[in-house]
């Protein structure tokens, strides 16, 4: 996606206009290094806390592993090379990767946010309607299957026609659309509809309807003695996931902007300050893939647990008995309606701040079959 800037337009000229100072480079190169090592490590901790605790094996956290993975790899195989190649103007790897760099990052963009889309539906099923059927682990897969397949085919075009051409100062690599005039354009319309607009549409409207039902009202269906202890787990799994759309729709707003307006007025594009502007809404963009482990750290306990089992090591980091259970595994049997599991345990969420309530009440009460879903 970042590359298409480098379309037409560039391959008209002959001399590199994106040379910067040396001071300029090193702090750039900061600002990508950092987001580069939180993606990366970030999102591997996620990873790893989901697939080495069967509690977390669940039909929001699998929603949130492919969402991990996409993430972790747009950083580790997307980023660095994107300001490598937005700082420098000059390509340097190749025509094979060139069409993997302009392929991958809608594919994995379109992963991501579809990934929150269906966790979005989950949400509304567990919530409006928890009476009905939920999604199994082979339904759940198969709808992760789905979007990557999805995602490639709305990603192929970038790669068929991407192409790298050497000019007598440097090496371009670009979408060479057949109607380089209008193609990259009308494509990056339909790319900002499918994996934007459209999807923040649905879960704009799924918690709008969840919100309500969470915060200005019952929850159907739901009259146990755990009601009010309930509600607020919904609340908070609801509370985290708005949270981790937001700041996706927030740091891929000015990305699209750009290229719209950019698109409209192709003489945006030799303004002296268009390449600073440019790695400014590509950083923010970029960052997109960090933020979610951090979201996860601080408003959910069994996500928090594992990664103070990661940086137990450090000095100022304690993992308590209470830690330890979060993340234990716990006995699984099946539910008539088809969930995943139901847990013999108390959700860890509904507990008092006072750590011997919650050893009381770990033993004494147990969770419905929609908490299980967290």
């Amino acid at each position: 996606m970042a590359s298409e800037r480098d379309g037409s337009n560039s391959t008209r000229n002959l001399t590199n206009q994106f040379v910067q100072p040396a001071w300029r480079i090193a702090l750039w190169s900061v600002a990508y290094s950092s987001v580069l090592s939180v993606a990366v490590f970030g999102n591997l901790i996620v990873i790893w806390i989901i697939l080495a605790h069967k509690r977390m094996r669940t039909v929001t956290n699998y929603f949130l592993l492919n969402l991990a993975f996409s993430d972790v790899s747009t950083a580790a195989f997307n980023t660095l090379i994107n300001f490598i190649y937005a700082a420098h103007g000059e390509w340097y790897f190749g025509e094979v990767y060139c069409r993997f760099h302009n392929f991958f990052p809608v594919t994995a963009v379109f992963s991501s946010i579809y990934s929150m889309t269906a966790i979005a539906m989950d949400r509304y099923m567990a919530i409006i309607h928890p009476l009905k059927p939920r999604l199994s682990a082979k339904a759940t897969m198969g709808i992760i299957v789905c979007i990557w397949s999805l995602a490639v085919i709305l990603a192929f075009p970038l790669c068929y026609f991407s192409t790298t051409r050497a000019l007598p100062r440097r090496t371009l690599c670009y979408v060479a659309w057949p109607r380089m005039a209008d193609d990259s354009f009308k494509y990056h319309i339909i790319v900002t509809v499918l994996v934007y607009v459209l999807p923040l549409v649905v879960m704009g409207i799924t918690y709008t309807i969840i919100g309500v039902t969470l915060w200005g009202g019952e929850i159907p269906g739901d009259s146990s003695d755990k009601y009010h202890g309930q509600l607020r787990a919904k609340r908070k799994v609801v509370k985290m996931m708005i949270i981790v759309v937001v700041t996706f729709a927030l740091c891929w707003l000015p990305y699209h902007i750009y290229f719209i307006v950019t698109g409209l007025n192709k003489r945006l594009s030799k303004w002296k300050y268009i390449q600073q502007v440019y790695l400014s809404v590509l950083w923010l963009a970029m960052s997109s893939t960090m933020y979610n482990p951090i979201i996860y750290c601080c408003l959910n306990s069994r996500f928090r647990a594992g990664f103070k089992r990661v940086f137990c090591w450090c000095p100022f980091i304690r993992v308590s008995t209470y830690d330890e259970l979060e993340l234990q595994n716990t006995r699984l049997r099946p539910d008539h309606q088809g969930s995943m599991c139901t847990l013999s345990r108390v959700d860890t969420s509904i507990l008092s701040k006072d750590k011997s309530t919650h050893r009381s009440r770990f033993n004494s009460e147990s969770i419905n079959k929609d908490s299980c879903q967290q």
